[in-house]
C-alpha cells in the first residue's frame, strides 16, 4: 500500500510540476480567441464551462481503459504502478495536452489535419485510414462491453439480454452522434463522469480502511504474474505498455482532445483540461491497479467469491458489490458502464467530424450528418456482429485495439516534435521526442514478437526495443540537420 500512496502523491506532483512546466513550453495566450468562439456554429464550436469541458474530456477519454487495462496490467506487479505514473505525467498528459493545444491553434483540427500539416500529407491519408479503424474499433468494442456488464445486471447474463443492450447503446450512440455537442453530452456526461469518480474515490476509501497487504516496489519490479502463473509469454516489455493504455498513454486521446478544443473558451484552460484530465484518469487507473494487486496477489478473489482467472468484468463486479454493498456496487458499476458508452458515441462523433473535413461536407445540417455518419455505423455494425458471432471475437478485435491505440499515440508525439522544431530553436521537442521514440520502440517490438504480428521469439524484446528506439533518434535527428541546412 505504500507503493500506492507514494504513486498517488507523484501523479499529483507531476501535474503541478511537470504539467505547468509543458505548459510553460508550449506558451498559451489568453488574448488568442479559441475556435470556440471565433468559428462557433451551434453543432461541434459550443462555448462551454471550464469545469464542464474538463468533466467531458476525462469521460471522453476514460472509457473502460483505465479500469480493465489497470486489472490485467496489475498482474505484472507493482512495476504497473510506475508505469501509470511515469506513463501519465512525461508521455500521457503531454500527448493529450499538446494535441489538444494544436487543435485550437489550428482551428479546432482534427488529428489527420495535424499530422498532414507538420508530417505531410502522405501521413495525412495514412493516418485518416488509421484513426477512422481504431475510431470504428472503439465504437464497437464499447457497445460490447457494457453490454455484457448490463446484460448480467439484469438478465442474468442471457444472450437475448445483451442483444437487447447492445441494440439500444448503439441507438443511442445514432442519436447522441447527430445532435449538437451541447444537448446530450453537454447535460449529461459530467453526471457520468461524477459517477466513475465517486467509484474511485469509493474503493480509494475502502483500500484504506482494509489495508491490504499487497506487492511494493521493494519486492521487486519484475514479472510476477509469470512467477504465480497467472500470465505467460508476455514480457513486460512491450507488453505491459500495451495493456495499460489508458491509464498512462493512448492515441485515442488524441482523436477525442480535439472535439474539447472547440468547446474551450480560454487557451488558458488547457492544462486544467488536458493535462488534469489524463492524470485524473491515471488516478482511477491506480485505484484499479492497487485493487488488482489485491485480487490477485493477497487473496483478494478467493474473499470476494471469485478465481484467479476471472476476467476484468468479473473482477469489477465481484469487487465492487463484496466492498461497497449493493447501493455502492451498482453505482459502482453504473461508471464502469457510462465509461465505454460515453467514450464511444465520441469516438463515432469524433470518425464523422474527422471524414467530413477529409471530404469537406459541411456538417450544419442534420442531413449532411446522417449522409456522413451512416457509412460509420454500417461498418461499426459488422465489426459489433463479428464480436457476437465469433467466440473469441472480441478478445481478438481488442488485441489489435490495443496495438492501433499505442500506434496512433505514436503519430500524434512525432506530429508535436515536429511542431516545436518548426516553431522554436531551442530543445523544448525534448518533451515530445522522448516519449515519441520509446512509444515507437514500445509498438514495432510488440507487433513484432506478439502472436496476433509476427510472433518472434519474445526473447528478442529488448533487442528490438533498443535497436528501435535509437534508430528513431538518428532518422529525427538527421532529418532536423537537413532541415537546418535547408533553411540556411
Amino acid at each position: 500500500m505504500y507503493s500506492f500512496l507514494i504513486s498517488i502523491l507523484a501523479l499529483l506532483a507531476g501535474y503541478f510540476i511537470y504539467g505547468r512546466f509543458v505548459e510553460k513550453k508550449f506558451g498559451p495566450d489568453p488574448s488568442r480567441p479559441t475556435p470556440a468562439i471565433a468559428q462557433a456554429d451551434g453543432v461541434d464550436f459550443v462555448t462551454m464551462p471550464t469545469w464542464k469541458v474538463y468533466m467531458i474530456q476525462f469521460l471522453n477519454i476514460a472509457g473502460t481503459g483505465p479500469i480493465f487495462g489497470a486489472i490485467m496490467g496489475a498482474k505484472f506487479g507493482p512495476s504497473s504502478y510506475l508505469w501509470v505514473v511515469l506513463g501519465s505525467i512525461f508521455a500521457g498528459a503531454v500527448h493529450d495536452y499538446l494535441i489538444g493545444m494544436l487543435s485550437i491553434r489550428n482551428g479546432g483540427a482534427g488529428l489527420p489535419d495535424l499530422v498532414g500539416k507538420y508530417l505531410g500529407k502522405g501521413a495525412r491519408t495514412a493516418l485518416l485510414v488509421f484513426s477512422l479503424l481504431v475510431l470504428l474499433l472503439v465504437g464497437a468494442v464499447f457497445v460490447y462491453s457494457p453490454a455484457v456488464i448490463l446484460s448480467d445486471m439484469t438478465f442474468d447474463g442471457s444472450a437475448m439480454g445483451m442483444m437487447v443492450w447492445v441494440i439500444v447503446i448503439f441507438l443511442y450512440y445514432i442519436l447522441a452522434c447527430l445532435l449538437p455537442i451541447d444537448k446530450i453530452v453537454g447535460k449529461i456526461y459530467p453526471v457520468f463522469a461524477f459517477a466513475l469518480l465517486f467509484m474511485a474515490a469509493s474503493l480509494m476509501i475502502c483500500l484504506f480502511v482494509k489495508w491490504p497487504n499487497i506487492p511494493e516496489f521493494w519486492d521487486g519490479i519484475g514479472n510476477m504474474g509469470e512467477q504465480a502463473g497467472l500470465i505467460s509469454g508476455q514480457p513486460i516489455f512491450p507488453c505491459l505498455f500495451i495493456t495499460i493504455a489508458c491509464g498512462a498513454i493512448s492515441g485515442f486521446h488524441a482523436t477525442q482532445s480535439p472535439l474539447m478544443a472547440r468547446c474551450i473558451s480560454n487557451e488558458k484552460y488547457g492544462r486544467r483540461v488536458f493535462y488534469g484530465s489524463m492524470i485524473t484518469e491515471g488516478l482511477v487507473a491506480l485505484v484499479w491497479a492497487a485493487v488488482s494487486s489485491y485480487f490477485f496477489f493477497d487473496g483478494g478473489a478467493e474473499a470476494v467469491g471469485s478465481s484467479l482467472s476471472a476476467s476484468a468484468p468479473v473482477v469489477v463486479g465481484k469487487v465492487s458489490f463484496a466492498w461497497l454493498g449493493v447501493v455502492g456496487g451498482i453505482l459502482a458499476l453504473l461508471g464502469v458502464v457510462f465509461a465505454p458508452i460515453t467514450s464511444g458515441d465520441t469516438a463515432f462523433r469524433s470518425a464523422r467530424l474527422i471524414l467530413s473535413d477529409f471530404i469537406k461536407v459541411d456538417q450544419h445540417s442534420r442531413r449532411n450528418r446522417v449522409i456522413v455518419s451512416l457509412p460509420l455505423f454500417i461498418i461499426a455494425g459488422l465489426l459489433l456482429w463479428f464480436n457476437i458471432k465469433h467466440e473469441d471475437g472480441f478478445n481478438t478485435i481488442w488485441r489489435y485495439f490495443g496495438w492501433a491505440n499505442q500506434t496512433l499515440a505514436v503519430f500524434s508525439l512525432w506530429t508535436a516534435t515536429v511542431y516545436f522544431v518548426k516553431t522554436y530553436s531551442d530543445r523544448r521537442y525534448l518533451i515530445a521526442l522522448i516519449p515519441a521514440a520509446f512509444m515507437t520502440s514500445v509498438c514495432l517490438t510488440y507487433i513484432l514478437i506478439d502472436k496476433i504480428g509476427f510472433n518472434l521469439p519474445s526473447e528478442w524484446n529488448y533487442v528490438i526495443g533498443l535497436i528501435t528506439f535509437v534508430l528513431s533518434l538518428d532518422i529525427f535527428y538527421i532529418w532536423k540537420i537537413r532541415r537546418k541546412n535547408q533553411v540556411r
